[in-house]
């Protein structure tokens, strides 16, 4: 019998990348978004009759965090998430026959900048701030009530590389010639950042901030393996095994496009540029350092757990797309 997966908020460059893999597969995948095309946001009862008897439900929905966070930026950023992960709960309560197996998009983010060690699902530490309240606030939302039918999974996500990911800013950052380390340092803090947690706390600086990251194959790759071990439940850290810091990203970069030198960014530079250009310093500078302990206990093996072989696979592909 044909696998029926619904991808819900499946519009980025991640939900494109499994639905393409799973029909490859032969599957039947069926979407979910603000315009549908199979059943839209709002319509539960249309979500609820996508849901009957389906094998998978992934759900990617909520506004990209890559954007100044103002306070309507803010709630539409936590709005996004909560509110269709609510929808989705409903409607698989609703269904006669729910979805096997719901997999729903979280963050590494979750985890609090470290700079001492890594964090795991095991003994991992919540930190602090907006970024973090969007993340438990998500995975309240999935984990609350009960759904016996229903085996729930919330895939914390490092960084995903790939064609149409965060990549590729740094990419065009290293071809113009500023694709040095970005550096932590002082900055002032304003009350009303202070107030809304979206202030970030000078770290150790000097480019090694760590960088946890986890191609958008292995992506692909989780999913099939946490859809496949019915004892996976509950929060499953998406990361490589072999996490890198800032320095070293930018350095494997330059090297895999050919560019001998990268200009550096101190803080006060990237506090104006972000500025400019409507994001938040916090994505470079936050030192995420994730390990999959689930996944690598679980013997899952990776497709690309080394950074700089992975960043080889991203470019020739751009390259052979041209």
């Amino acid at each position: 019998m044909t696998d029926h997966i619904v991808l819900a908020g499946a519009s980025g460059f991640i939900g494109q990348h499994l639905a393409a893999a799973f029909r490859a597969e032969g599957a039947r995948v069926s979407l979910i978004g603000r315009h549908g095309p199979d059943a839209s946001w709002g319509d539960t009862a249309g979500i609820t009759a996508l849901l009957e008897g389906a094998d998978l439900l992934v759900n990617l929905a909520g506004k990209s965090v890559d954007c100044r966070y103002g306070p309507e930026n803010r709630a539409e950023i936590v709005r996004s998430r909560v509110e269709t992960t609510r929808e989705l709960k409903e409607a698989v309560l609703a269904c006669a026959a729910p979805p096997r197996v719901w997999m729903n998009s979280s963050t590494a983010t979750i985890y609090r900048h470290a700079e001492d060690r890594p964090m795991t699902e095991s003994d991992g530490e919540i930190g602090s701030g907006f970024s973090v309240d969007v993340a438990t606030a998500w995975e309240a939302e999935f984990f609350s009530g009960e759904l016996p039918a229903t085996r729930r999974v919330a895939l914390r996500m490092a960084i995903v590389l790939g064609d149409g990911s965060a990549l590729v800013p740094l990419m065009n950052l290293v071809r113009v010639g500023l694709g040095g380390p970005q550096f932590d340092g002082p900055w002032p803090a304003t009350r009303a950042r202070l107030a809304a947690g979206t202030y970030h706390h000078e770290g150790r600086g000097g480019g090694r901030q760590k960088f946890s990251w986890i191609h958008v194959d292995d992506v692909l790759g989780a999913i099939r393996f946490a859809r496949a071990d019915s004892s996976v439940e509950g929060p499953l850290n998406l990361s490589s095994p072999n996490p890198s810091d800032n320095r070293t990203v930018m350095r494997t970069l330059r090297r895999v496009l050919g560019v001998p030198f990268g200009l550096p960014a101190w803080r006060w530079m990237l506090e104006l540029g972000t500025a400019v250009l409507r994001t938040e310093t916090e994505l470079v500078l936050k030192s995420r350092w994730v390990l999959p302990e689930r996944l690598v206990d679980g013997g899952y093996e990776f497709v690309h757990p080394h950074l700089d072989e992975a960043l080889k696979s991203i470019v020739a592909g751009r390259r052979g797309a041209a």
